[in-house]
C-alpha cells in the first residue's frame, strides 16, 4: 500500500517541493511455493510475495509502517541507507530498538536528501529477512543530468530462496553439522520468482540500460555477465563512480552495482545475461552449488540466441572497488585518528558447529540495547565497561577518521561485511599469512570508491576508512545470515556524547521494550555502571588469529 504527499521545504532561501511517500506494510506468514519445489509458512506484506520494490525520489521522505501479525517481534532496516540523525530508525533489533511486537504497528522515517541509487530493505530479526520480508529500494536521482547517460532503467533482483522456514533451519544449526544438511542449499530467485524461468528483458536498438542488480541474499554469491556485451559501472552500493568498463558482477550478499549496457545495433542474435549462484567455502555439488542461470536478452522474438566460448573466471574483468573511483570528489581520509584491527576467529563445538567473532567474543543481544545504554548513562557512555563484552562494543569520538583492518586467516572460509551508518573508503587488501601468494592491492588514485558491503575473502585482509560524523550506535556484521547468527558482529558506538545531546528515541519504541521485557536505562544489564548481573557470560573464541603478525 503506498500513498503521497507533498512537503514544501526550505534551505538555504531557495524553495524545494518533496513528497512524502507512504508504504504500509501488513506483515504475515503466507504458505507458498515460490520455487515451485516446496511449500512452506513464509513472511510476506499485504498477503503478497514477492514484495513489490520501492520506488523513492532523492529528498522524499519515505514513511514506512510495519503491521505486525506474526507471532514475534518484527523490525526492518533500509540497507545501505544512512539514517543520520536517526540511528533509531536503523532497525537490528536489540542494538538500536527492541523490536516491534506481535499486534503492534510502527512507522519508520527513512530521510533520503543526501543519498540516491540502489538498497533494499528487509527485516532485522532473526531470519525474517531470508523468510521473504525483503525488498528493493531505489532513490531516483533528483540531478537530472545523470539521466542522460542512459534511456531505460531496469531492476534486476537477486535472492537465495531456503526449503524450509530459515529460523527451523537454524535451530538445526545448532546440533547438526551445516555441511550434512541436504536441505541447506537454496535456490534462486531473479526478480522474484523461480531463476529457471526468469522473465526476459526486451532491448532495443542502441539504446542504453541501466541494469540495476541487487543481491537481496543471506547465503552465497552471485555472478552476472551479459557476453556480447561490455558493462560500464556507473554505482556500487548507492554511490556513484567514474565509469569503468567491466565484463561482469562478482557480488557477495547485500551488495548492489549498476551498470551501463549499450544494445546492439543489429537484430540478428538474442542473448543471455549469466547469472551464477556459488560459494567457495561449499564444496561443489553437481546441480547445487554452483547454479547456472539466465535471463533471456530479447531483441527479436523469434531470433536464435548467441552463444559464446566458454572461459575461464580468470579470463573475465570483474568489476574491481580497489580500482574504481567515486564520482562525488571525496578524497581520501587522512591522517587517521583510530586504527581498529580485529582478527575473525572460529571455534568448532563438538559436533561441528561452528561460532564466530570479530575478535575474543562471539556477538550476542542483551537486555538492553546498546543505543539505550549510550543515552542514558551519561559521561559512563563514553567507557566500553557500560557495555557487555558480547556486544564487541568500539567507541568512535566524534569526526575522528578511524582506519578498519579486517583479517580472515581462515584458509577457506569467505564472508560478506556490511557496514550500517556509513559508506567506507576501500584502501587496501592483501593476504594474512606473508608466506601466500596473494597479492597486496591498494588504492591508488585521489577519490577512494565507497561502498557498505564487501567480501572479507579467505586469508585476506582489508583496510577501510569511515569519518565518525554520524552519532549513533551502528551494527557490523558479517551478511551470510548465519554466520552473523553464530556470533560474526560488533557494534560501533559513535560519539555517545553527540548523542546524548542531539538524539531522543521514540517514545513508541521505549514503550515497545516494556512490552518485550527488556530495561530501557543503564548499562547492558540494566544496571549502573559496570555491574553485568544478570547476564550470561560471553562464548570466548579461542584460536590463533592472534598470534598472525600484523602486515602494518
Amino acid at each position: 500500500m503506498l500513498a503521497c504527499t507533498l512537503l514544501i521545504l526550505f534551505a538555504g532561501g531557495l524553495q524545494a517541493l518533496a513528497v512524502r511517500v507512504q508504504v504500509t506494510w501488513d506483515i504475515g506468514y503466507l504458505n507458498i511455493s515460490r520455487d515451485g519445489l516446496s511449500t512452506w509458512r513464509a513472511i510476506g506484506a499485504n498477503g503478497q510475495l514477492p514484495i513489490p520494490p520501492i520506488y523513492v525520489t532523492q529528498g522524499d521522505v519515505l514513511e514506512l509502517t510495519a503491521i505486525n501479525h506474526l507471532d514475534m517481534p518484527v523490525t526492518l532496516h533500509a540497507h545501505g541507507l544512512f539514517q543520520r540523525n536517526s540511528t533509531y530508525y536503523d532497525g537490528p533489533a536489540l542494538i538500536t530498538e527492541c523490536g516491534i511486537p506481535s499486534g503492534s504497528q510502527f512507522t519508520y522515517i527513512i530521510e533520503t536528501r543526501d543519498q540516491s541509487g540502489t538498497y533494499w530493505v528487509h527485516s532485522h530479526y532473526r531470519m525474517e529477512g531470508i523468510d521473504g520480508l525483503r525488498t528493493a529500494l531505489v532513490i531516483l536521482d533528483q540531478d537530472t543530468s545523470l539521466l542522460d547517460e542512459y534511456d531505460e532503467d531496469v531492476l534486476l533482483t537477486l535472492e537465495d530462496w531456503g526449503q524450509e522456514p530459515n529460523n527451523d533451519l537454524m535451530e538445526r544449526l545448532q546440533v547438526t553439522p551445516f555441511a550434512n544438511l541436504s536441505t541447506d542449499h537454496p535456490t534462486v530467485l531473479i526478480n522474484g520468482i523461480n531463476a529457471n524461468f526468469s522473465q526476459p528483458i526486451r532491448f532495443l536498438l542502441g539504446r542504453r540500460y541501466r541494469l540495476r542488480v541487487v543481491s537481496m541474499s543471506f547465503t552465497y554469491w552471485f555472478k552476472v555477465r551479459l557476453p556480447g556485451h561490455t558493462m560500464q559501472v556507473i554505482e556500487a552500493d548507492g554511490i556513484y563512480s567514474q565509469p569503468s568498463a567491466v565484463d561482469g558482477l562478482d557480488m557477495c550478499p547485500g551488495q548492489r552495482y549498476s551498470v551501463i549496457i549499450t544494445a546492439k545495433e543489429s537484430l540478428e542474435f538474442n542473448y543471455a545475461l549469466n547469472v551464477t549462484f556459488y560459494s567457495d567455502y561449499i564444496p561443489q555439488i553437481s546441480g547445487l552449488t554452483p547454479r547456472y542461470h539466465h535471463v533471456p536478452i530479447v531483441y527479436r522474438k523469434d531470433a536464435p540466441t548467441k552463444t559464446f566460448p566458454l572461459i575461464e573466471d580468470h579470463e573475465v574483468k570483474w568489476a574491481d572497488e580497489y580500482a574504481m573511483e567515486s564520482r562525488d570528489k571525496h578524497m581520501l581520509l587522512e591522517p587517521v585518528d583510530q586504527h581498529i584491527v580485529l582478527n575473525i576467529k572460529t571455534l568448532i563445538n563438538k559436533v561441528g558447529i561452528p561460532n564466530y567473532a570479530f575478535g575474543d567474543y562471539a556477538y550476542n543481544n542483551v537486555p538492553v540495547p546498546p543505543l539505550f545504554t549510550a543515552l542514558t548513562t551519561g559521561d559512563m557512555a563514553l567507557s566500553p565497561s557500560v557495555y557487555a563484552p558480547q556486544l564487541n562494543a568500539i567507541i568512535l569520538k566524534h569526526n575522528h577518521i578511524v582506519e578498519l583492518e579486517l583479517r580472515n586467516p581462515d584458509t577457506v572460509m569467505v564472508h560478506s561485511y556490511h557496514c550500517h551508518g556509513h559508506a567506507f573508503q576501500i584502501v587496501e587488501s592483501g593476504p594474512v599469512h606473508k608466506n601466500s601468494s596473494i597479492p597486496v592491492k591498494r588504492f591508488r588514485g585521489r577519490q577512494p570508491m565507497r561502498r557498505d558491503t564487501i567480501t572479507l575473502a579467505a586469508n585476506r585482509y582489508v583496510r577501510l576508512r569511515i569519518k565518525a560524523d554520524n552519532p549513533g550506535v551502528w551494527f557490523q556484521h558479517c551478511h551470510q545470515e548465519q554466520h552473523s547468527y553464530s556470533g560474526l558482529a560488533f557494534t560501533f558506538i559513535e560519539a555517545p556524547d553527540v548523542m546524548q545531546r542531539t538524539l531522543r528515541i521514540p517514545q513508541e519504541m521505549i514503550e515497545f521494550c516494556r512490552i518485550l521485557g527488556h530495561p530501557t536505562r543503564g548499562n547492558s544489564a540494566g544496571r549502573a555502571g559496570s555491574d553485568m548481573t544478570g547476564i550470561k557470560p560471553p562464548l570466548a573464541i579461542t584460536g590463533t588469529a592472534n598470534s598472525i603478525p600484523d602486515t602494518r
